[in-house]
């Protein structure tokens, strides 16, 4: 064991570890696994709960499960193995000719360090009425990307997750002869001795490859998604593995010399502004410490991983369950193995629904959580009264005036005003389509149908005011809540991760 392992509380972390996975042993459904390490041991590990709900096979820090996210700085460090053919300073349309402008123009770097603007696939197809469950393949949707065009916002101009420039980079490695998965064995898992996989498809078979699970009002069902998995999310691997990976990045050896500095330096907004997300790898405050890490998400699947570069240790977490929340556990982790204290949860702002004078900007609060466009985050306790996220790709910094929430989210200026609703729903009634597309929605009273025969789907409506619908529906085991702002016989749908789609009344 390392000389500086005896300064960290590793009888803490082991406790924090037991009592996590405890839970899921206890409550005899699906688990997940802890594994504490430093750049060479891995003085904790700990699961629990079970890897398969019909063979009641316990979980282990053996079990695959899908990184879904994590996978990104992987996708990043295999363009620093090829700059010599893909810059990050190339704009995407250097190498993707099918790109238009103002897609095209975004840089490789943007497109990876969430300021982009790239609208993302997933929630714009489910704007389009595709459920999380539809299969998609590859080409399709970089042809729909290059008819699609539009941005979010200006390049560089805010920070908001999206999958879809990670899709366009590796579409751009696979122009050139360089396939994801086949880089992810040269590079990383034949030199570990480990077994990580990049799958194209949700339905391919993968050795070791545990199932994952939602609770529904049915009890836990499987976790299924039919969009073609990108280089954004399809890693698939154990706990452990991830660990001996970045073990490496601790190390600054072997696979991961020279990645974990590259990664993780200071990007920038266009006027000059740090942000706190790298390369698929951000960084986060705990305490005096500085952890940089990521998370996880695919439908039945939660995982998240957080470094200490000064100490030289790092926490995984992995599970087959749709409600963990990986990066709280991780956090609780750290902060036992490092004798620091948990952030305070704030409950500054007073709960209930906001919205901007005017345009498509929403933002629910409720018991300390914000949910700004139908994607939500925890606040904690800041400075001068401020209530502040941990998140770098959903940077949030917020405080009640008394008669406002003003601040920032994504670095942008925000500004909201309690919900009074004024609308009169009937002037929004009938069909509405988006010829582009082929898709269409009719809003029936205080409702909006949206798909064909035995999956048409129905979702509540309530007023924003202004000509402004929040819709409240859901998308297989998530929630699905667009605004949709009206102007005359056009409406707009927004999510925080896609605000590019537009419909007009049928007449």
């Amino acid at each position: 064991m390392s000389s500086h392992l005896s300064e960290l509380r590793w009888s803490a972390a082991t406790e924090a570890a037991a009592r996590i996975t405890s839970l899921w042993k206890d409550e005899g459904g699906p688990g997940g696994a802890v594994v504490v390490f430093d750049e060479h041991d891995f003085p904790v590990e700990a699961a629990g709960g079970l890897e398969s709900l019909t063979t009641e096979t316990p979980f282990s820090v053996e079990s695959g499960v899908r990184y879904a996210s994590i996978t990104k700085h992987i996708l990043a460090s295999m363009v620093l193995r090829h700059e010599d053919k893909i810059g990050f300073d190339d704009r995407l349309g250097d190498h993707l000719a099918f790109l238009k402008p103002p897609m095209a123009d975004v840089t490789i770097g943007r497109a990876l360090d969430m300021t982009g603007g790239l609208p993302d696939v997933r929630e714009t197809l489910s704007l389009l009425g595709l459920s999380v469950h539809t299969a998609t393949e590859a080409q399709p949707i970089l042809d729909f990307l290059g008819d699609l065009a539009e941005l979010n916002y200006p390049a560089g101009h805010e920070i908001s997750y999206s999958n879809t420039g990670y899709r366009l980079v590796e579409a751009i490695l696979k122009s050139k002869g360089l396939l994801f998965d086949e880089l992810l064995q040269e590079h990383i898992s034949r030199p570990l001795g480990i077994d990580m996989r990049a799958p194209e498809l949700w339905f391919d078979p993968v050795k070791n490859l545990v199932p994952g699970y939602w609770k529904s009002e049915h009890g836990w069902q499987l976790g299924t998604a039919g969009l073609h998995l990108s280089a954004s999310g399809s890693i698939t691997g154990s706990a452990r593995h991830l660990a001996i990976w970045l073990q490496t990045l601790l190390g600054n050896r072997g696979p991961g010399l020279g990645i974990l500095e590259r990664l993780s330096a200071p990007r920038r907004l266009a006027d000059g502004r740090e942000t706190q997300y790298g390369l698929g790898l951000a960084w986060s405050q705990l305490g005096e410490r500085r952890l940089v890490g990521h998370g996880g998400s695919h439908a039945g699947y939660k995982d998240y991983f957080l470094l200490d570069p000064t100490n030289r240790v790092g926490v995984v977490i992995v599970s087959n369950r749709e409600d963990t929340a990986p990066s709280l556990l991780a956090l609780q982790v750290m902060a036992a193995l490092l004798g620091e204290s948990l952030p305070r949860r704030s409950t500054r702002i007073p709960d209930g629904l906001y919205a901007t004078e005017t345009g498509p900007f929403w933002l629910e609060m409720k018991d300390g959580v914000a949910t700004f466009l139908g994607a939500g985050d925890t606040l904690y306790e800041g400075e001068d009264g401020w209530s502040v996220s941990l998140s770098a790709h959903m940077p949030m910094r917020l405080r009640w005036t008394g008669e406002a929430i003003e601040g920032e989210i994504g670095h942008a200026a925000r500004r909201f005003l309690p919900v009074v609703p004024s609308d009169d729903l009937s002037k929004f009634q009938g069909d509405w389509v988006n010829p582009r597309y082929h898709a269409s929605f009719t809003i029936e009273g205080d409702t909006l149908q949206m798909g064909i025969g035995p999956a048409r789907t129905s979702a509540s409506l309530i007023s924003l005011g202004g000509d402004r619908l929040l819709m409240n529906g859901k998308d297989g085991p998530w929630p699905k809540r667009p605004s949709l702002v009206f102007d005359g016989t056009q409406v707009s749908l927004f999510l925080n991760r896609s605000r590019v789609l537009h419909y007009q009344r049928v007449s």
